[in-house]
């Protein structure tokens, strides 16, 4: 049976973007995704790059690096990421100041522009001027989340690398606590290295292992609308993002992830919109934070709440036929990843928990894949799931 360097189990854009790297330089790489159809958080993500927002010394320069790989990796996969800079147009509730809500963003590297209603209402035409005091405004990167996604797949293929479907059923280990490979209802994969890169299931899967990390994930819900005529100028969202707010809140007391069906906050919903090239939309997004990742979620109510929402933000927009759709998004406690080597079991690491994956995954991708090669790399060490 043939050994592998690298498995890597899940193939959203975290595991692709590291299959790839792994491959490149040369391991050998077997990719494990459960989905021929992917039903992950990449596949209904908005596929946002806000290189403009960090605020710390390592978000800024991975910003700076993430931009400067999305500019170069179409034409290095062999693939279009549909990449582009688009404006951001971050509306402001009429409950808030429009300079308080400013000066929450002084902290970012790329300073928004406070704007006016009629303002506002010039840049995206479909706004409503009742619902808003004014807006934010920058420019924000933007990719197309499956395509940039099997572009990393494709080209790791072509490289060499493999990928293989079916359903993750344990690792494989020895008594000495080394993991060794991954059995699936399938089959049984031997490697050296295993690395766990399942988003919203990562907490499951490792507890399982009896490892405890400090991993977290949230139930998100999205409306999906086939391409329209309607046309929007830019990607609106709201000034007053409450998610990063509920996951801070979430994971105060670790013990409360252990009592299964449990509601740990109540849900929010971020009222934003993201049109791609071909004219679809994805309306989002409502955040819950449940802790059984089979939960279920009563999706009529879900979706008034979201076309509620929306409506009185882009009233063109509320009645548009579309879909339903929920994944789990992973999260940590300091909206850095855990990326590195798992402690209790040689051989066994993590490469999960991206805030803001579509601008950190390509440039921490890389520098993971060279680590692991033997390169330092001090980012990578401050990201150890040991932190």
């Amino acid at each position: 049976m043939k050994t592998y360097d690298w498995i890597i189990i899940g193939a959203g854009i975290t595991g692709a973007a590291l299959a790839y790297e792994l491959t490149k330089i040369g391991f050998s790489v077997l990719l494990l995704e459960q989905y021929q159809t992917p039903q992950n958080a990449t596949r209904y993500s908005y596929g946002g790059i806000s290189f403009w927002s960090a605020t710390t010394a390592i978000t800024k320069q991975l910003s700076t690096e993430g931009l400067t790989r999305h500019r170069i990796l179409s034409e290095e996969l062999n693939a279009d990421t549909q990449f582009r800079e688009l404006d951001l147009l971050m509306t402001i509730p009429v409950d808030i100041n429009p300079e308080t809500m400013a000066k929450s963003y002084q902290d970012v590297v790329i300073l928004p522009h406070l704007i006016s209603i009629q303002e506002a209402c010039e840049l995206e035409p479909f706004l409503n001027p009742e619902a808003i005091s004014g807006a934010l405004t920058v420019k924000h990167g933007h990719v197309h989340p499956e395509k940039i996604t099997q572009a990393y797949i494709q080209a790791m293929v072509n490289l060499g690398g493999e990928i293989q479907f079916g359903e993750f059923r344990e690792l494989v280990t020895t008594s000495t606590k080394k993991c060794t490979g991954v059995k699936t209802n399938t089959n049984t994969f031997q490697s050296d290295n295993v690395v766990i890169c399942a988003g919203g299931i990562t907490r499951k899967l490792l507890k399982s292992m009896g490892i405890a990390a400090k991993i977290y994930f949230s139930h998100a819900e999205i409306i999906e609308i086939p391409s329209t005529d309607i046309q929007l100028h830019s990607l609106v969202s709201p000034a007053n993002l409450q998610r990063f707010q509920q996951e801070a809140e979430s994971t105060q007391i670790d013990e409360l992830w252990d009592n299964p069906n449990h509601e740990i906050v109540s849900p929010i919903l971020d009222a934003g919109v993201v049109q791609f090239l071909d004219g679809s939309l994805r309306i989002a997004q409502i955040s819950r934070v449940l802790t059984n990742p089979q939960a279920e979620i009563n999706s009529t109510a879900s979706e008034q709440w979201l076309r509620e929402s929306i409506t009185n933000i882009l009233p063109s927009l509320g009645n548009l036929p579309g879909t339903w759709h929920h994944c789990l998004v992973a999260f940590t406690q300091d909206k850095l990843p855990l990326i590195g080597a798992i402690s209790e079991f040689s051989g066994l690491h993590i490469f999960s928990g991206f805030s803001s994956p579509f601008l950190f995954v390509p440039p921490l991708a890389v520098r993971f894949a060279n680590f692991v090669s033997g390169q330092k790399d001090e980012i990578i060490k401050q990201m150890s799931p040991d932190r």
